[in-house]
């Protein structure tokens, strides 16, 4: 029996580095008692409760990332908040969670991982003539009866069990999470 103690992942957005190229897919490992207690001691960190510290334990843990050779606290900072928050979540997840935990991360990743693009321009809509009647062929029907008129249906912004996938901020993860 082995242990996996590298995991891939690749950020919802992406790293843009100085001469911006794109860096998505990176690999991190399990963290060690060393990768915890070591960022305390780093003159930058405040205390336990210093968000400078989440940033110091991930550039130590962050093996890869994209064509970067090395991944520092400058490239953590660097990342948009969406792909910090990720990588909290998947911190947690491979060092606290379950396989279940584990799975259910990743099945939400590839759910997510389409980026957010400006929607194109809508078409400029055409208006009915005047004397038309709706409902009639080539006239729109209007009302309650049009097909297609009700919103889609919304999903869960979380499952039962996974509440990471869709923060809204960076936040620390709950004990009772990890």
């Amino acid at each position: 029996m082995t242990l996996q103690t590298r995991f891939t992942f690749t950020l919802p957005r992406g790293y843009v580095d100085g001469s911006g190229t794109l860096h998505r897919e990176g690999t991190m490992r399990l963290a060690t008692a060393r990768d915890e207690l070591e960022p305390l001691r780093d003159p930058s960190v405040d205390g336990p409760d210093d968000p400078r510290l989440t940033v110091v334990v991930l550039a130590r843990v962050i093996e890869s990332l994209g064509s970067l050779e090395l991944v520092t606290t400058h490239e953590v900072e660097n990342l948009f908040a969406a792909d910090l928050a990720f990588l909290q979540d998947f911190y947690g997840v491979i060092n606290f969670g379950t396989q279940e935990e584990y799975e259910e991360l990743l099945a939400l990743q590839r759910d997510a991982l389409a980026p957010i693009r400006q929607a194109p321009a809508a078409p400029a809509a055409t208006a009915a003539p005047t004397d038309a009647v709706p409902g009639e062929p080539g006239v729109p029907a209007t009302g309650d009866d049009q097909a297609g008129s009700a919103p889609a249906p919304q999903q869960p912004a979380v499952s039962a069990s996974v509440t990471y996938a869709r923060r809204t901020a960076v936040e620390e993860i709950p004990q009772d999470v990890r």
